[in-house]
């Protein structure tokens, strides 16, 4: 066999360990996108975000404030990821649980069912759930995850976070997903955490914001 016939053989041989490098940088980069993803979902923690004048946190997580302390709800209103239209305002007069939350973040998973489950069990008491879905580049792909943990209270579709970043300084980190607040019947935030909850944690959460008068 001559020199020239051989080479092509030489060729192949020697770009497989160059292919398999380039597996792994695709490999590399895909965890890397994996890890970057968890961390945001969690990256709130239960820490605020600066100026957390009148809020007091519990060893729970859970931060409350006084009500001639509380701040009003910034305007929350615009599309569902169903397609329909509300308005955060129009529930003022019931207690409202707001939960920030998104299809491709793991702690969201892990409490969607807990909050269909109270939601059930307190919709007949005056109180309303709506979520906010952030960071999902398409509804479908915030509905099949409704579909998914049976999730039937309507949420607001914000894909670019601007309805997060209305809310005051000090309210709400909007890096902190999942994030829950609960609103008075004022329409004012007493309740707040930067955390996946759990059934008996939001319970909690919401009993004494319900009992008031």
């Amino acid at each position: 066999m001559s020199a020239a016939s051989r080479a092509p053989l030489r060729s192949n041989r020697t770009s497989r360990p160059a292919d398999r490098v380039r597996r792994r940088a695709a490999l590399g980069a895909g965890a890397a996108v994996v890890a970057l993803l968890t961390t945001a979902c969690s990256s709130g923690g239960t820490s605020g975000g600066g100026g957390d004048t009148g809020y007091v946190s519990g060893p729970d997580g859970i931060a409350t404030v006084k009500k001639a302390e509380r701040v009003a709800v910034p305007e929350l209103s615009g599309p569902t990821v169903d397609g329909e239209s509300l308005n955060v305002a129009d529930y003022k007069g019931d207690v409202v649980v707001l939960n920030i939350w998104g299809s491709w973040c793991p702690p969201c998973r892990a409490e969607a069912k807990n909050f269909e489950k109270v939601y059930q069990d307190v919709k007949d008491q005056g109180v309303r759930f709506v979520g906010i879905n952030t960071r999902d580049s398409t509804t479908d792909k915030a509905l099949a995850f409704e579909e998914e943990f049976g999730v039937s209270y309507p949420s607001l579709y914000d894909p670019t976070g601007k309805l997060m970043l209305r809310f005051e300084k000090g309210t709400l980190n909007p890096q902190a997903i999942p994030s829950t607040l609960v609103i008075d019947r004022d329409g004012e935030i007493a309740a707040r955490t930067l955390q996946a909850l759990s059934e008996e944690k939001l319970r909690k959460m919401l009993a004494p914001v319900l009992a008031e008068k």
